[in-house]
């Protein structure tokens, strides 16, 4: 395992990294999102997958209100926070998990704090709204900053790097400084690599071999392959709701490689695997 990062807080809860791995587990409040776009569109359904997630075993939640599967189209501001922020107050008043909500606009960003919200995960590195910096820095929650090519409409039209890994590195490093130039404290930053943003099968492939060397710089690293398009081009697996145990595979092999935080559907299954992998994988 690569040289263990700092302990993370999120919310009232204080992580000490590299002991075992973390599982974000995910909710859309989406129409549309790939995987299960509508089995959330109530408050109400997302607080009973929310209880159903922390049953299984989830250290964190993550909510969403923007679908960012490749080709989608953005959505207004109003019609996101209509989304995410009922069923955000909701989840908040009944579940006692950390709640992160992944979103790149600074308004949404404000009012999911200001509703509870513990943590903002960003698929922009927060390049996609020039205040989303001031509202993490001035809310002192921390913040996931992910790399992706483009934007989700046209990420996925011949991504093309000459060493992914490296240029990755690169963008982490130019997006830190930003971060910590606005007033954002180092222990609050965690990076994503962004796997199925602006990347093919082969980049994805060689994101987790080496995604270790994104903790090089004492970063915490999260990845998110769940349910994603390489698990069904190695899996054969087509439908995203079959695609769990391919995405099993993929976290393992993640955490083996180094990665701190999972962000997944299937937190049960994750776990499970977790509970095994864990104590093998890492020293403890």
């Amino acid at each position: 395992m690569p040289a263990k990062v700092p302990s993370l807080a999120v919310g009232d809860r204080f992580f000490e990294l590299g002991s075992r791995t973390l599982i974000m587990g995910i909710i859309n409040v989406t129409p549309d999102s790939f995987s299960d776009g509508g089995r959330c569109s109530t408050p109400e359904h997302a607080l009973r997958q929310a209880r159903m997630l922390e049953a299984q075993g989830a250290d964190m939640l993550d909510i969403g209100g923007e679908s960012t599967r490749p080709f989608s189209d953005p959505v207004p501001a109003d019609e996101e926070l209509r989304r995410v922020i009922p069923a955000l107050e909701l989840i908040r008043s009944q579940c006692g998990l950390p709640i992160s909500v992944d979103t790149s606009k600074a308004v949404v960003a404000r009012e999911a704090v200001a509703a509870g919200a513990d943590m903002i995960n960003d698929v922009t590195a927060m390049r996609g709204d020039r205040e989303m910096s001031r509202v993490v820095a001035e809310t002192g929650v921390p913040v996931v900053l992910m790399h992706m090519r483009g934007t989700p409409r046209d990420m996925q039209v011949e991504p093309f790097y000459t060493d992914v890994v490296g240029e990755i590195r690169a963008f982490f490093q130019e997006r830190i400084e930003a971060a910590r130039e606005a007033g954002i404290e180092a222990s609050r930053i965690v990076l994503d690599p962004g796997i199925g943003f602006g990347k093919t099968l082969e980049h994805n492939l060689e994101i987790m071999r080496r995604c270790g060397e994104f903790r090089r710089d004492g970063y915490p690293v999260l990845v998110g392959p769940s349910r994603k398009a390489f698990t069904a081009a190695l899996s054969g697996r087509q439908e995203p709701l079959e695609r769990d145990a391919a995405t099993v595979g993929a976290i393992v092999a993640c955490v083996a490689r180094g990665c701190d935080i999972v962000r997944t559907h299937n937190v049960a299954m994750a776990r499970d695997a977790l509970s095994v992998a864990d104590p093998l994988l890492r020293d403890t």
